[in-house]
């Protein structure tokens, strides 16, 4: 606000003033109602009555739609402050998070002069330092190798020279390096090639998307023996989630998509401070059968956490041969058709099956991260009781509703597998729902929007290959370009197939 003395004695420019005034405060009102318009639809995104919350991915891009908004409105205000000055309180400092590991490029601004206007030199008492965060886009350059060529001149022992080094593409273009960076931007950043050869077009170097397939193909052929260990090690485990999803595949006899799957196999002791570490293992099926699901778990016995699909059932049934499985379910799924009647119009007797559930979910959250037997313990005391109860409240409401309808449907779901949904208290290893390989495909199911379909099955295979070990670095906090460049010059440099466990992503070393 402008002091008084600052005001000028001209009529005519303190009218003007005032104008002014008035026209900046009917823009901040405007703009006060915009941000609680925006923040009301914010809260609707996240917290909207009767409905869960929103998927994830779709969650964060409607955020980020708010929020700049939001930031483009707090600009609009700045720009209105008094003579133009910018608002003197920055809204979104962010200081102390840039990570120690970076470089720093050190400037120093000096005054213009030194010399203190009584004459005296001026010294420094002290210093304010301010860090902002600077990128580099992504450069690509050029590795030359030379060979040099010996011959002695008294002798005819002939030329000596050192060997060529080892490539991933042999007399190809790409370092190991460059091959790893197309991997992570596909299958991590869910770029697909045409747009990395857009990309790479950009900075003058004209590659063909069909050049950037064959690197990819080759790589996936080189990490499979790793991706088998990866599966074995998966299998070698007592606990494990499994859960399909689709892949659309290109069949080229009918020039149309078929659907294929990939079928997740995922290990996540964390919960229980279990001593494995983390993975997760994508494997391509033309079909969803529980004949793909006995295939993947072949040797594997133990407990499998899925979800109702009828075709994990073969898994279990008497005259099946091989080693014990023993399934438990998902009680995010029994939620779920719950929560899909409540979003019709009123229904009571579902909203209190979500609220009974819901009270299963916090004690979950308070013992997360303690060990087997302690949360054991816990559920045996306070989510038993609420089982109990719950069961006695399933046998009076199927009672009173209709078989055929969408609540007696929910409600015979929750019955029909109630054995496998109670078995998280029986077992502190067993979680109580199947979220942990959900996690995992949705990557997946990302990178499915953006690419469409697989052009084949192989390449459905070749996806699953590198998706699994990308996905199984982000679990164990891998940075995955770092892990597959120095993975992949592992293999180029005849790394021994006998120690391939040693470049599983947890054993990944940072240089």
């Amino acid at each position: 606000m402008l002091e008084a003395v600052d005001l000028p004695d001209d009529i005519a420019a303190l009218k003007a003033m005032l104008i002014a005034a008035q026209a900046r405060e009917v823009r901040k009102d405007e703009r006060i109602e915009r941000l609680e318009k925006l923040v009301a639809a914010f809260k609707q995104t996240a917290f909207g009555r009767k409905s869960e919350k929103a998927d994830p991915e779709q969650f964060d891009l409607a955020l980020e739609d708010l929020e700049t908004a939001i930031a483009a409105v707090h600009a609009e205000d700045d720009a209105d402050g008094p003579l133009g000055k910018p608002h003197p309180k920055p809204r979104a400092a962010n200081r102390g998070s840039l990570p120690a590991h970076l470089p720093r490029i050190e400037e120093i601004i000096e005054p213009g002069s030194l010399i203190c206007p009584c004459g005296g030199g001026l010294h420094c008492i002290g210093e304010d330092v301010s860090e902002r965060l600077d990128v580099i886009p992504t450069q690509f350059r050029v590795i030359v190798t030379r060979r040099p060529k010996y011959a002695c001149r008294a002798c005819t022992d002939g030329v000596i020279q050192a060997p060529a080094p080892a490539r991933l593409i042999h007399a190809g273009l790409p370092t190991e390096a460059t091959i790893a960076h197309v991997l992570v931007s596909k299958y991590a950043d869910h770029l697909p090639l045409y747009r990395q050869a857009q990309i790479m077009s950009r900075q003058g170097i004209d590659l063909d998307r069909s050049t950037l397939a064959d690197w990819v193909g080759r790589a996936a052929f080189e990490l499979r023996p790793i991706f088998a260990a990866l599966i074995a090690d998966l299998k070698r485990s007592s606990k494990l989630f499994m859960d399909e999803t689709r892949a659309p595949v290109l069949d080229p006899a009918s020039r149309k998509t078929k659907n294929g799957y990939f079928w997740a196999l995922a290990r996540d002791d964390r919960p229980w401070c279990g001593g494995a570490p983390p993975g997760v293992a994508f494997t391509y099926a033309p079909g969803r059968s529980g004949l793909n699901a006995e295939r993947i778990l072949q040797g594997f016995t133990g407990i499998l956490q899925v979800d109702g699909y009828a075709g994990y059932n073969r898994l279990i049934a008497p005259d099946r041969v091989g080693p014990d499985i023993r399934l438990t379910y998902c009680w995010a799924h029994a939620r779920r058709k719950l929560v899909e009647i409540t979003r019709t119009g009123s229904a009571p007797i579902a909203e209190e099956g979500v609220r009974r559930i819901g009270e299963l979910y916090r004690i979950e959250a308070e013992l997360r991260c303690l060990p087997a037997e302690a949360r054991l313990v816990g559920r045996q005391e306070r989510s038993a009781p609420l089982i109990a109860d719950m069961r006695t409240w399933l046998t009076q409401h199927r009672a009173r509703v209709a078989v055929k309808s969408p609540l007696g449907e929910a409600l015979a779901y929750i019955v029909k597998y109630w054995d496998g949904l109670c078995s998280f208290l029986t077992d502190g290893r067993i979680e109580i729902d199947n979220n942990a390989v959900e996690r995992t495909i949705r990557p997946i199911a990302l990178n499915r929007k953006n690419a469409l379909f697989a052009g084949h099955d192989a390449g459905a295979e070749n996806w699953a290959t590198i998706a699994s070990l990308i996905e199984t670095c982000k679990l164990n906090a891998v940075e995955p370009l770092a892990y597959l460049a120095s993975t992949l010059t592992a293999i180029v440099r005849g790394h021994k197939q006998n120690q391939i466990e040693e470049l599983l992503p947890w054993n990944h070393v940072v240089a």
